[in-house]
């Protein structure tokens, strides 16, 4: 702008100059000329009286070449001229002035050479005698005198060029200066010129509409940099050119390559080409879905491309951790197929002891151990769905009610209802602690106590014991069985997982009651820890602990083994 503003001043004072000084020469020219016409004309009538008075013979002895004096008479023919021989000059009846002073008594005019270089004047003056005496002198004109002066002209411009040139600098700073120390971040509180007011309010208003758009903004990017920080999947937002714009830390530790990885490529973070591949499908598909393995977690990545105006702007890439999902999956069909077998099972039992008796095949002597058959099996299979229908009753996670109850209460009555069962295995079980009041779904406390005092006696050794202690909010179930191998103990709390199968069957197990326990544990948020050594017995510890426990999320109910 400092350039414009010197540029415009510059050439204003220039132009300005050099038409002051073609008006000034016009004026002087025009004022000197109009002085040595006056000048002419005066000098002519004094000619004139002296002809009048003398005759011919004055100007014949009159010594002048100023100007030029030529006498012609009536018929236009020149008596005398004092520059040039009058016999051999033309008839002069027709000249402008000459036609005029016969006529009017007075006459002039201007005649321009052919070159344009001098301008000669002319008057002329009708006398007594009819004759007319003319009286011319030459002048230059403007072209001829600019031309004569155009030296000390051009030293006077370029002098005045150098003074516009330091004028038009300092100018040109001096009206840019308050602009230059405008403070655009308050607009209005600026002690400037009062024809940018209308500008600097515009800004002002700009500004506000900018800070409220940017405020705003930042709002909604806080927000989904909260979201996304806070998901468990990970979000990778791609441009056109496939270079990442954003990317939330789930999403970096996915990555092969995360370290500022903002603004690459998304092939120089990731470098798996069936990701890469599928991410070329997205163009024509408009969508893709792949599945990979890292670190040994099974992820799947949703791909997505942001189209606007039919011109693909973006991609968006979702990764989800799918590992729960495809084991729970896998866990599922192996329940299935478990729940298949455990069921057919005692149902082939039953039904081939029934088919035996209705054939007549048993002899009647042994009808009463067939019957008895019958008897256990379909107890053993209303065990397993029972155990069955607890564990659905689990998974849907219903919401149950908690209540106060005392845990010391609880195993009393879970040994009491246990007491056949350890009768018939010989085994003797003993409660020791106190009363333990706490808030917990009752149910479910009552069916871990249940089914790990129920294991206890099931796998112990004949004669065994089993001691239950209540410890502040915490129960210790704790037998001298067979114990479990450390093999084992990783998969001991699966769904019908046995150590030893045979034994399993004897004892009428289902292969549930830990399965039970650990979700049951789950549910409630509590702890579980288990010691054991083979053929010493095992020891598993409850923690009940609402206060240290409840706001953990269900997955992570511990579960911890130590192996002796």
């Amino acid at each position: 702008m400092t350039k414009r503003i010197f540029r415009a001043i510059f050439i204003a004072a220039v132009s300005v100059l050099i038409a002051c000084i073609l008006l000034i020469m016009s004026f002087l020219y025009n004022y000197f000329s109009n002085v040595q016409k006056s000048e002419l004309k005066t000098e002519l009538f004094l000619a004139s009286e002296a002809v009048e008075k003398s005759g011919i013979s004055y100007l014949e002895n009159i010594n002048i070449n100023e100007c030029r004096l030529t006498l012609i008479d009536a018929d236009g023919d020149v008596l005398f001229d004092n520059q040039s021989d009058s016999n051999r000059m033309e008839n002069h009846l027709e000249r402008e002035e000459v036609r005029k002073a016969f006529e009017n008594g007075y006459g002039e005019d201007e005649r321009y050479s052919a070159t344009l270089t001098e301008k000669t004047i002319y008057c002329a003056k009708k006398l007594s005698d009819n004759s007319v005496l003319r009286i011319s002198v030459s002048q230059y004109t403007v072209l001829t005198i600019f031309l004569g002066t155009i030296q000390p002209i051009m030293i006077v411009l370029i002098i005045a060029l150098v003074i516009s040139f330091i004028l038009a600098s300092r100018l040109s700073k001096r009206i840019i200066r308050p602009l230059n120390e405008v403070d655009l971040d308050n607009p209005l509180e600026n002690d400037t010129y009062g024809e940018i007011l209308p500008l600097l309010s515009k800004i002002a208003n700009q500004q506000k509409k900018i800070k409220k758009q940017a405020d705003e903004l930042n709002k909604h990017k806080r927000e989904f940099s909260s979201i996304t920080s806070n998901m468990n999947e990970g979000l990778i937002l791609l441009g056109s050119d496939r270079k990442i714009l954003s990317l939330n830390p789930a999403a970096e530790s996915f990555l092969a390559d995360p370290n500022e990885c903002i603004g690459k490529f998304f092939i120089e973070a990731e470098r798996d080409s069936e990701l890469i591949n599928a991410l070329k499908k997205v163009d024509s598909e408009g969508d893709g879905e792949v599945r990979t393995v890292r670190n040994g977690r099974i992820y799947q990545l949703n791909i997505s491309c942001v189209s606007d105006m039919g011109e693909i702007s973006g991609y968006v890439i979702l990764i989800i951790d799918v590992t729960e999902k495809v084991n729970e999956e896998v866990r599922r069909k192996e329940f299935t197929a478990n729940v298949s077998h455990e069921l057919k099972t005692p149902l082939q039992s039953i039904m081939g002891s029934a088919e035996l008796i209705e054939n007549g095949i048993v002899q009647k002597n042994d009808i009463p151990q067939f019957i008895e058959n019958i008897r256990r099996e379909s107890a053993r299979l209303l065990t397993l769905i029972n155990d069955i229908i607890k564990l659905s009753g689990l998974d849907e996670n219903t919401d149950l009610l908690k209540q106060e109850f005392d845990l010391f209460k609880v195993a009393e009555e879970c040994i009491e209802r246990l007491k056949v069962s350890a009768e018939k295995h010989n085994i003797t079980v003993k409660l020791n602690g106190k009363s333990a009041i706490m808030t917990s779904v009752k149910t479910l406390v009552t069916e871990i106590v249940h089914n790990l005092i129920d294991n206890a006696i099931r796998y112990n050794k004949e004669n065994g014991m089993v001691n239950v202690s209540i410890l502040d909010k915490k129960i210790v179930v704790k037998d001298t069985g067979i114990g479990i191998p450390p093999e084992h103990q990783e998969r001991i709390f699966e769904r019908f997982y046995r150590v030893d199968k045979s034994r399993s069957k004897e004892t009428g197990g289902t292969g549930l009651g830990l399965a039970i326990v650990k979700h049951a544990a789950e549910d409630i948020r509590a702890k579980i820890e288990m010691k054991s050594k083979v053929n010493e017995g095992t020891e598993i510890t409850v923690f009940f602990d609402a206060v240290q426990y409840e706001n953990l999320p269900k997955e992570h109910a511990k579960t911890t083994m130590q192996t002796e």
